[in-house]
């Protein structure tokens, strides 16, 4: 039997043991609670320093990057900030922060090209308007130039008539970057014809030398001559405005592989690279045009050039320097932009340069009719085997004239006569037919002096002799 005293020490020895376990495991619980604060307290500070971080990412985005990024849609040279934290790039975060700068720029873009289609198409039809108008006038114009002949209205009216052209110019220009047609539909035509057409358009026109060395014919294709026409005169323009006003132009027509080109020299300043690859990304017309983009007030040639150049695929280079230190311009036109026009049976304008290709032609080909411009339909004569010297203008060998009786041989027809008359200049054209007048006006003279029937011989045998003299003197 167990007494009492052990009772009482072994339920005390028990005690001591629950209390010193139950002390063991409070301070366990509060040990592991401390942890737990300074793990919490470590969090919260953490926590704290994402907030700041992620508050200040934002407001830099909000303040840099968005603005940087909208200025960028307009400007590609602008640099788009980046995250503020470099620790940020890659984490979700930073991936979330810049597609919210991408999503932005893509909705401006849009937005940008959508605005600038409305001003376009608003413009455009502005432009319509005043196109007609100046048309009318250009009609009225002409009217007045054709119903009047003192020489100082005529001079006041051509003038009026130039300026009317300039100002038709810009509209049409204004019209074409707008997405416009090109508002005329023109026949086939001499290529030289547009090119003088251009050229026409501008204010400093004489200061252009155009020198012709395509072949007597070639022509454009109906579609392609108002195109070509503006293309010229808004390289022209270009060249005329950025070169001193005591220098000349100078533009050359050549036949190339493919085609033709037409070439611009200029002896201007010329362009800086970014200019020149600037104003070659303008012409090629590969990327859209907005107006926004044109500078102010909007410079439209190089805008124009490039739409026509999609249009009507034509090619114009503008990343060449010319020989006088100036910018070189090409304008290339393809094959299948090209035709030919029989110059006997629709010559060229009278004021076009004439081509260097008809001296050449002349002797070279084997002697046949000649139906080069300007020059008188015939045969040229009989070759001897001599030739004057190469002419110090054009460096081309000039055939020698032969001096021809005063009159036909007996056994010479009237027919092979005229086929052995050789080409004369407009001078010598113009001289002869002031001698036929003057021949023609003295045998009048002398039929009334002298009395029909007293010769035997009438009016009309006078006026023929005449006739036949001036022919032979020719």
């Amino acid at each position: 039997m167990i007494e009492l005293p052990d009772l009482v020490t072994g339920g005390l020895a028990a005690g001591t043991l629950s209390a010193l376990a139950l002390t063991g495991g409070l301070l366990r619980a509060r040990r592991r609670q401390t942890r737990q604060r300074a793990e919490i307290a470590a969090l919260r500070t953490r926590l704290d320093g994402s907030l700041k971080a992620f508050t200040a990412e934002v407001e830099h985005l909000a303040s840099r990057r968005v603005p940087a990024a909208a200025r960028r849609v307009a400007h590609p040279h602008v640099a788009v900030p980046g995250p503020l934290q470099p620790l940020t790039v890659g984490t979700p975060l930073g991936i979330a922060l810049e597609n919210v700068v991408l999503a932005l720029q893509a909705e401006t873009a849009a937005q940008r090209t959508s605005v600038d289609a409305a001003a376009q198409a608003g413009m455009r039809g502005a432009v319509r308007e005043i196109q007609a108008a100046l048309y009318r006038l250009q009609d009225a114009l002409r009217g007045l130039q054709q119903r009047y002949d003192d020489p100082e209205l005529a001079q006041t009216l051509f003038r009026l008539d130039h300026e009317n052209e300039q100002s038709l110019r810009r509209a049409q220009v204004t019209a074409v970057v707008c997405g416009a047609w090109v508002g005329l539909a023109r026949e086939e035509s001499h290529l030289v014809d547009a090119v003088t057409g251009g050229q026409a358009r501008l204010a400093g026109y004489h200061r252009v030398q155009v020198h012709n060395h395509l072949e007597p014919g070639t022509a454009l294709v109906s579609h392609a001559v108002e195109p070509v026409a503006i293309i010229v005169a808004e390289l022209l323009d270009n060249a005329l405005r950025h070169s001193a006003p005591d220098t000349d132009v100078v533009v050359s027509l050549e036949h190339v592989h493919h085609g033709v080109c037409v070439t611009i020299d200029d002896a201007g300043l010329g362009m800086t690279l970014d200019e020149r690859e600037r104003a070659q990304r303008l012409v090629a017309g590969d990327e859209p045009i907005l107006l926004t983009e044109l500078g102010d007030p909007p410079r439209m040639g190089l805008a124009a050039i490039g739409r026509l150049t999609r249009q009507f695929d034509l090619g114009v280079d503008v990343s060449s320097t010319s020989p006088y230190g100036g910018v070189r311009a090409v304008l290339r036109v393809e094959t299948h932009l090209l035709s030919h026009l029989d110059p006997a049976d629709r010559p060229p304008a009278a004021s076009a340069p004439r081509t260097t290709r008809t001296a050449r032609k002349a002797l070279l080909d084997p002697p046949g009719p000649s139906h080069a411009y300007g020059a008188e339909t015939g045969a040229p004569e009989t070759a001897t085997g001599h030739h004057e010297p190469r002419d110090e203008d054009d460096g081309l060998p000039q055939r020698r004239r032969r001096t021809r009786p005063a009159t036909p041989a007996p056994a010479q027809t009237p027919a092979r006569a005229a086929e052995r008359r050789p080409a004369r200049s407009p001078e010598e054209a113009a001289a002869a037919l002031g001698a036929l007048q003057s021949g023609t006006a003295a045998a009048r003279a002398a039929v009334a002096n002298t009395g029909a029937g007293a010769s035997g011989e009438t009016p009309a045998d006078h006026i023929d002799q005449t006739d036949d003299e001036e022919g032979a003197a020719r």
